[in-house]
């Protein structure tokens, strides 16, 4: 009877602690610091992405409205190494976990940019394989991680709307050629895209909105 009292003194000790962990664990998490994230995209950021992170050069990314989780997840990875970038890793070193949490909630909480698609010969192949993927090479539709207007899945799929073509067309080539390691499905996506293929479906999701 003794055994079976320390017993259950044992179990209600595990269920409280237990308990205590999960209110620890899901308490909310501090709220992004939109004035620090300006200020390091001011300091940090602004020489190659301007200030708000809109419409810089054509190579570098426009950040304004894209996914927080997205934008912090490559922070990390530039950081760690996993995504290589001789420029970002130098940004990104020296930033703090709260630093690339506040930058990315900056940039998120600008409005969407909207763009166009510049070549008229390309459109029409770039939304046949950015809505139905390429049957025959077993090449999925873009829409399907991406959604149909661009929009994105965070953390791990980007607003794809607006964004330079220039920007895209490298970023896929990267995947292709096994310069940009850090998504497997988009590594095997884009092996399969010739340059053509590739040129059109950017150039198609600079115009999406």
């Amino acid at each position: 009877m003794k055994l079976h009292a320390q017993s259950l003194l044992a179990l209600l000790a595990a269920a409280s602690l237990a308990s205590s962990v999960a209110a620890a664990e899901t308490k909310a998490a501090p709220k992004a610091d939109l004035a620090k994230g300006q200020a390091i995209a001011t300091q940090v950021c602004s020489a190659c992405h301007t200030a708000d992170g809109s419409r810089g050069l054509p190579a570098n990314p426009i950040l304004q409205g894209q996914h927080a989780d997205y934008l912090y997840k490559q922070l990390v990875e530039f950081k760690g190494g996993k995504r290589e970038n001789a420029v970002m890793l130098g940004m990104a070193t020296p930033l703090s976990d709260a630093d690339m949490k506040n930058v990315a909630a900056f940039y998120a909480s600008k409005p969407t940019p909207a763009g166009a698609a510049k070549s008229k010969d390309l459109v029409a192949l770039g939304e046949k394989i950015y809505r139905g993927g390429i049957a025959e090479r077993a090449v999925p539709a873009c829409a399907g991680c991406h959604s149909p207007s661009g929009a994105g899945i965070p953390a791990q799929y980007p607003r794809l709307s607006g964004q330079h073509a220039d920007y895209t067309e490298l970023q896929l080539k990267g995947f292709r050629d096994g310069v940009r390691k850090n998504n497997a499905v988009m590594t095997g996506v884009a092996a399969k895209l010739n340059d053509r293929e590739i040129k059109a479906v950017a150039d198609y999701i600079a115009g999406l909105h």
